[in-house]
């Protein structure tokens, strides 16, 4: 049985992302937001793209106001009004000035603009009470990016910032890697839709839509293949199909020591590679991991197939999850493994990895010691400081009801059986949906 970290490690070793040229798409910039950039972008305009004033105010030379005070201001004709979005006419010349205003160009001969606040006009002169800095309120050409230069690398998430930017750059459109495809489905005879009545020892299939929002959360778009009952042959055949068509595959029950819980018997008769069966953490204790070689046979029928051989060093693999099947567990091993997989799949160069946080808990919070524990519950700033606050009700990974509406998972480590109230906890921070 592996360590979280360990089991983290393997996870991401096996991962290898979308190819940056045969996987990608080129979108338009209003559909962009969200999509992982797939080449460089350059530009060949500079950014400001001329000198221009940072204030309202008068573009001056600074000669003719660095030694004037209130007590001795400095006098200048006033030879043009200059507004954003006009070429201007004049060159400024010893004792003159330009009225300008932000983001206006600046007029030749002019190096210094002096802040409104600081003058008074009168007719075409203005009086000048304190003296400015060289070159203050003066935005260079250049001095934000220079033409030619790169100006976003490949790996970023395209949000609201680096959108403004690609317009500012006139970019229409974009290159981005492609949604990775994410195969759920759930297993189990005691499964059924949401739209069929419940007879005894029945439950709702919660978790394939629970999965299909986390993936598309992540990134990705989810590909459904729907409940598979508790028979080898459905199940083999579901699991092949996953593969044939899926970047990643998600099954959620099925993976523990039950007399039929046969996916882990499925993937050795496929002969998968698998590299974990197990993980030291609560809940999400039964956890598998496999890999198959991404190969083109595997759409034919499965009576067709020959097992797939195991893949080389360089050749594409698919990952297979099967996460236990209590809800609880599905989400908490889904955040903590299967989530920075497919974004590291979908290309992201960094930031893909789990980011704790460290903050007061509210409440007593307990464990055994044995294995890496995780307590859903909610952030709250109190007096100014994050804290806490674990889900009431029972912690059972069974329990689905008391994980709405909470937002983060709160850490305790082995060896830790107690973090005290007001004690520093370590928290995944996370909306569930």
């Amino acid at each position: 049985m592996l360590s979280v970290s360990d089991t983290q490690a393997v996870i991401l070793d096996l991962v290898q992302p979308l190819d940056h040229q045969s996987e990608t798409e080129v979108v338009d910039l209003f559909a962009a937001s969200g999509r992982i950039l797939a080449t460089p972008v350059t530009s060949n305009l500079d950014f400001p793209h001329w000198d221009n004033s940072a204030m309202d105010g008068y573009a001056v030379q600074y000669t003719d106001v660095k030694h004037c005070s209130a007590q001795q201001p400095a006098v200048l004709e006033i030879v043009e009004s200059i507004p954003a979005g006009y070429q201007p006419q004049s060159t400024i010349g010893q004792g003159q000035a330009a009225r300008i205003f932000t983001g206006a160009v600046m007029p030749k001969g002019a190096d210094t603009v002096v802040m409104q606040e600081r003058t008074s006009q009168k007719e075409n002169r203005v009086h000048i009470f304190a003296a400015p800095q060289p070159q203050e309120f003066v935005r260079r050409k250049a001095s934000f990016y220079q033409a030619g230069t790169q100006l976003l690398p490949a790996g970023i998430k395209l949000s609201a910032a680096e959108i403004g930017v690609l317009a500012a750059a006139q970019c229409p459109q974009v290159s981005v890697y492609r949604r990775p495809r994410v195969a759920i489905f759930s297993t189990g005879d005691e499964l059924v839709t949401l739209d069929q009545p419940l007879a005894a020892g029945q439950i709702v299939d919660s978790n394939g839509y629970a999965l299909a929002a986390l993936v598309r959360q992540s990134g990705a778009e989810p590909l459904m293949l729907g409940i598979v009952k508790d028979e080898p042959a459905a199940l083999q055949k579901t699991i092949a199909d996953a593969i044939a068509n899926a970047d990643l595959v998600i099954s959620s029950g099925g993976v523990s020591v039950g007399d039929y819980d046969y996916v882990d018997q499925i993937l050795e008769t496929l002969q998968a590679k698998v590299h974990i069966r197990a993980v030291a953490m609560r809940p999400g204790k039964p956890l598998t991991v496999a890999t198959f070689p991404q190969s083109p046979h595997l759409r034919v029928g499965l009576e067709e197939q020959s097992p797939p051989a195991q893949a080389s060093n360089n050749e594409k693999v698919i990952i297979y999850f099967g996460l236990p099947g209590n809800p609880a567990a599905v989400l908490v091993t889904f955040l903590r493994f299967v989530q920075p997989a497919i974004k590291k799949l979908a290309g992201l160069a960094q930031g893909w990895e789990v980011e704790f946080v460290k903050v007061r808990s509210h409440q007593e919070l307990r464990s055994d010691g044995k294995r890496e524990t995780y307590v859903w519950g909610k952030l709250q700033l109190i007096d100014g400081v994050y804290e806490f606050h674990k889900a009431g009700g029972s912690h059972s990974s069974g329990n689905l009801i008391n994980l709405a509406q909470t937002n983060a998972l709160a850490v305790i480590p082995v060896g830790k059986t107690l973090i005290s109230p007001g004690g520093e906890v370590e928290v995944l921070p996370q909306n569930w949906v």
